[in-house]
């Protein structure tokens, strides 16, 4: 990597390694890589897809440690997956076949959804469980829940941030009550989807692997570190500075455009 580029490509390395912790604490570490790619010049589609490729191992590598749960959910992988595939293959096309400056016009308000969604999270997963607590479900319905899983995933192979929260509310709403079992189906699903998309962007050549690779390794050290210390660290406080930057950032690009 050319880091004659000034502070712009300190900064990238710096932002991958901060979002491999982010991811591995609360998520949330596309709002620092992806705008970070923009800055040394990476054009906006390909940012996007070099910064899913870019964090993509280190979230599979969490399957690992769901790995208990997922296998108690065998009956339910292959419909799940499925959708994840559909889904988010169909996104990352629509993103090959997005316009430059189509996508930079949407960055403001894609990082803007995806600080809401975070935003959200809290509250709206709370009553969620209260809610399934109150009214258990007695049976999954399992063919809106295969439809909602296919238009998240869309969302998710087409830019991402806040995926995950959306599919656990979604699993939350469709009868699935035990959060172990909804944080296992929804790393499995999220690393479906980021996966094909992934394959994806790579068939398309749309990767700007000089910083890709570079990314790989500080997001894994990131996350490797992060998740030794989230034990240490205030969730509420992480999820605050998570939203924050998202609206941060996403006040950025409003201005700048």
């Amino acid at each position: 990597m050319d880091l004659s580029q000034g502070w712009h490509g300190i900064w990238l390395i710096a932002a991958s390694f901060l979002a491999g912790g982010l991811n591995a604490v609360a998520g949330g570490g596309s709002f620092l890589s992806f705008p970070a790619l923009l800055n040394v010049g990476v054009l906006p589609v390909e940012a996007n897809a070099t910064n899913t490729v870019a964090l993509w191992p280190g979230q599979a590598a969490s399957i690992v440690g769901y790995f208990a749960e997922i296998k108690q959910n065998r009956a339910l992988l292959l419909p799940v997956g499925s959708a994840a595939l559909i889904g988010g293959l169909a996104g990352a096309q629509l993103l090959l076949h997005t316009r430059q400056g189509t996508f930079m016009a949407m960055v403001p308000w894609l990082l803007l959804f995806a600080a809401l969604l975070f935003a959200l999270s809290t509250p709206v997963s709370r009553w969620l469980r209260r809610e399934a607590a109150g009214h258990p479900h007695p049976r999954l319905a399992l063919r809106p829940l295969w439809l909602g899983i296919v238009a998240v995933c869309f969302y998710i192979g087409y830019f991402g941030a806040g995926g995950g929260f959306l599919l656990m509310s979604l699993l939350t709403l469709f009868g699935i009550e035990n959060i172990n079992r909804v944080n296992a189906l929804k790393v499995f699903i999220t690393t479906t989807a980021n996966g094909v998309a992934v394959l994806t962007f790579i068939a398309g050549k749309r990767i700007e692997w000089r910083y890709c690779l570079l990314m790989m390794v500080t997001a894994a050290i990131g996350g490797f570190l992060g998740a030794h210390l989230s034990r240490r660290l205030n969730p509420t406080l992480v999820r605050v500075s998570v939203v924050l930057i998202g609206l941060g950032m996403s006040a950025y690009f409003f201005y700048i455009q």
